[in-house]
């Protein structure tokens, strides 16, 4: 950049480092939201390409400041992804340099990522596969000198209601007396034969595509981000996620996977609840579990955390 240049960039007015003639009060966050970033995520010991979204704040904590410097916030969280893959460890120093950028202004730093991850998944029974995308935020906060970190999960599974299955049991014993009752004794092959009818099995259960939204605060010293072991945790607690292809023997083997996992949301909250609280990766936890009804116009829902002390309140 020559002289000339110089002088030019040097007599443009900024008119957000102007002090103000009198304090104006300070505000609690003020940054971007919304930017598109491609970034490496250092999932477990594999690290993976992502298209994020990135919300990135800091306080104005100087009432005589105009405001912060924005292009500050996006020059860091530009370089950082650049230069190396997101981890838990890079994301304190991520805090710590835009904190550091605004050491004037601001006392706390607050940066979010949030990209659909995805997993290519086995088919149940046959030699397919295929991918499933699961939304996931990576999110750390410095306030007071403090670094909190948490990733936030949703993972899609099919519940079975148990009363619904209870009901079309009974309706099949119904149909097998009205069919069988005055022969007696029935052989096994005709059993067999209207087992395999439509007449014989009258009723089946309902079941719903359902969601599992997890927040987890991560415990102080991970030095990468357990997304798809957290991500498999809960599908294999739950039993029933949803499929990619699907060739007829996978989805007969779905069927019996519901037919042994019927689950009220009760149920799908305490499996869920019992498993993170043994994650010792884990601090504290919060969880939404979503039933999207067949039965109703309403959906069937349950919230939980870990119940820790001075941890997420237990709030829809």
């Amino acid at each position: 950049m020559n002289k000339a240049e110089l002088v030019a960039i040097n007599s443009m007015p900024d008119v957000a480092s102007r002090e103000l003639h009198a304090p104006a009060g300070t505000l609690d966050w003020v940054g971007m939201s919304d930017i598109h970033q491609p970034l490496l995520v250092r999932d477990g010991d594999k690290t993976k390409q992502v298209q994020s979204r990135v919300q990135v704040f800091v306080d104005l904590g100087d009432p005589l400041a105009k405001g912060i410097h924005m292009s500050r916030l996006y020059l860091i969280l530009d370089e950082h992804a650049e230069t190396r893959p997101l981890t838990a460890a890079g994301l304190k120093l991520l805090l710590l340099s835009i904190l550091e950028s605004h050491r004037d202004l601001s006392t706390k730093a607050f940066v979010q990522f949030d990209f659909d991850y995805y997993l290519r998944r086995q088919a149940l029974v046959s030699d397919n596969s295929g991918w499933n995308s699961y939304p996931v935020s990576v999110k750390g906060t410095l306030i007071d000198g403090q670094i909190t970190l948490e990733v936030k999960i949703s993972v899609q599974y099919s519940s079975t209601c148990p009363c619904s299955a209870a009901l079309a049991r009974q309706l099949i014993q119904h149909q097998f007396e009205d069919d069988f009752g005055r022969q007696g004794q029935v052989s096994a092959k005709d059993v067999h034969a209207w087992l395999g009818t439509d007449e014989g099995i009258i009723a089946t259960p309902h079941s719903q595509r359902s969601d599992a939204q997890i927040l987890v605060r991560l415990r102080d010293g991970l030095v990468d981000f357990p997304i798809t072991d957290l991500i498999n945790k809960v599908e294999e607690t739950l039993q029933t996620p949803v499929q990619t292809v699907v060739k007829r023997e996978d989805e007969q083997e779905f069927a019996r996977l519901n037919g042994q996992n019927p689950m009220f949301i009760e149920d799908a909250g305490r499996k869920l609840k019992s498993q993170l609280s043994n994650d010792h990766r884990i601090t504290d936890f919060w969880v939404r579990v979503e039933h999207h009804e067949s039965l109703h116009a309403h959906d069937a829902v349950g919230v939980f955390t870990k119940g820790v002390e001075d941890g997420y309140l237990p709030i829809p």
